[in-house]
């Protein structure tokens, strides 16, 4: 028997993503974070979660999403990732999948270089069209990442 993985999808825009449930810690209603001086664009700010300084990141943000207003539906999804502690703004959550490793399809290879797919882990089909699968740990960990840290 294969073994089956639980992946937690939400939803930028009109497109659904999908992430590895083990990393995640919880699921938040979004509050305003406090803002850090100078930090890049796609870092938020920074929320105490239960005497845990939270860095919160927009994903909109960071893969080049046009900016919405957020409202009652946007929150943030807390998730532990390369030993700390980061929070993610997303539009909305939508559900749990269960999902075998054989119905995640490789990501295409792109020609071009000018975008970095290398979180990208895989596409799986949904109700509604496909699932991009993320490795929270490689978009976590990229480069511009380590702007986090220097900016909290």
């Amino acid at each position: 028997m294969v073994p089956k993985k639980e992946f937690l999808t939400f939803r930028l825009g009109t497109e659904s993503y999908g992430i590895d449930i083990l990393k995640v810690q919880e699921i938040r209603g979004f509050e305003q974070p406090t803002i850090i001086a100078n930090a890049p664009p796609f870092i938020k700010g920074v929320i105490n979660l239960r005497g845990v300084i939270v860095p919160i990141l927009d994903l909109r943000v960071k893969f080049g999403l046009p900016a919405v207003k957020y409202d009652e539906f946007t929150v943030v999804i807390i998730l532990n990732v390369a030993s700390r502690v980061v929070g993610v703004v997303v539009d909305s959550v939508s559900d749990v999948l269960l999902l075998t490793p054989e119905s995640i399809r490789p990501t295409p290879e792109f020609a071009s270089a000018t975008f970095d797919t290398k979180y990208i882990t895989g596409l799986t089909d949904v109700e509604d069209g496909l699932l991009i699968m993320l490795d929270i740990e490689k978009l976590m960990t990229s480069a511009d990442m380590a702007l986090v840290d220097a900016a909290v």
